[in-house]
């Protein structure tokens, strides 16, 4: 068994980890060195001596500037997380200091932030109110990636748009049902239900090109052999309800969340047939096990109120 070279850990400089990758993300010593108010020859110095540290070249210096070599790459998602893992522990001792018992660093997508999250989190810190939480809104593509990079604790979104996880879990958390929203005049307002394929006649308003919610779409439109007439895209459940009111096409988005959309324009909702309408929303997250103990007690609690707002399917 290969035993930890202390020696190794005790000449890596966190300094020079920034700086390199500080250079790998700026593609120019030069441009690294004024972002971090040094000289370019102190800054190519302690590049130098990490490459001499670790044994090996760590960036292809070019005419146009530097950029990683393969061990490099390496080195690059490795310093990242120390220096994630780093400014995590600057953030929760800091936050010890002023009282607080807890940090956990969450990112979700709109569905679950506008539809489940505030009741859950709500309840969460009337039960831990000295436990802070940092939620931060993105796409289900970039709530994966944010985890998969240590950027969060704990992610919140659609995993099925992103394929396979490798080196993630993940938890069921809800299930939400995707509906048709139309103006109350509109032909299709009178049906009780659809398949998505029927409202392709018709212009739509649609959310951002990477979003679960319209790579769904673009999907079943493509089986289908039709094209969807995109008319605007927009980046909030709220705009989209306006457009739609103000007769810019029809759309797509969770049945909770137009339900808890009181008064957004005269509209009403049509259900889906399609199977993919019913969507699951999971929690992920690196390791459950490892989480802090903080992010466990989160966990734990959404766990329990998963079963609050189970979606039932209408054509079951």
């Amino acid at each position: 068994m290969n035993t930890p070279d202390r020696s190794f850990t005790r000449r890596l400089d966190l300094t020079s980890l920034q700086l390199f990758v500080a250079v790998c993300e700026r593609g120019s010593i030069g441009k690294a060195a004024e972002q971090e108010f040094m000289a370019t020859s102190a800054v190519s110095k302690r590049l130098s001596d990490l490459e001499s540290t670790v044994g090996t070249t760590l960036l292809y210096r070019h005419a146009r500037g530097a950029s990683p070599t393969p061990a490099g790459q390496s080195l690059l998602h490795h310093a990242r997380s120390v220096l994630f893992s780093l400014d995590k522990m600057q953030g929760e001792l800091s936050e010890y200091a002023d009282g607080v018992r807890g940090h956990v660093r969450m990112h979700a997508n709109i569905s679950a932030i506008v539809q489940f999250l505030p009741e859950d989190l709500g309840s969460f810190t009337r039960l831990h109110d000295q436990v802070k939480i940092d939620l931060e809104e993105h796409l289900s593509s970039e709530v994966v990636r944010a985890v998969q990079e240590g950027a969060a604790d704990l992610g919140i979104c659609h995993t099925g748009v992103s394929g396979p996880l490798p080196d993630l879990q993940t938890r069921p958390y809800r299930q939400d049902q995707l509906v048709l929203i139309v103006p109350q005049a509109h032909p299709l307002a009178g049906e009780k239900q659809l398949a998505f394929a029927d409202s392709l006649d018709w212009d739509h308003v649609g959310l951002h090109a990477n979003s679960s919610i319209y790579q769904a779409m673009h999907q079943a439109a493509t089986a289908a052999g039709r094209g969807i007439r995109l008319r605007i895209r927009v980046t909030g459940l709220d705009a989209m309800c306006r457009m739609i009111h103000n007769g810019l096409g029809v759309g797509l988005m969770p049945r909770r969340a137009f339900e808890l959309m009181h008064g957004v324009g005269e509209l009403t909702c049509v259900a889906l047939t399609d199977d993919w309408a019913t969507r699951q929303i999971d929690l992920v997250a690196r390791d459950f096990s490892t989480l802090p103990v903080t992010a466990r007690l989160l966990v734990a609690h959404l766990g329990e109120q998963s079963g609050q707002h189970t979606v039932t399917d209408p054509h079951a």
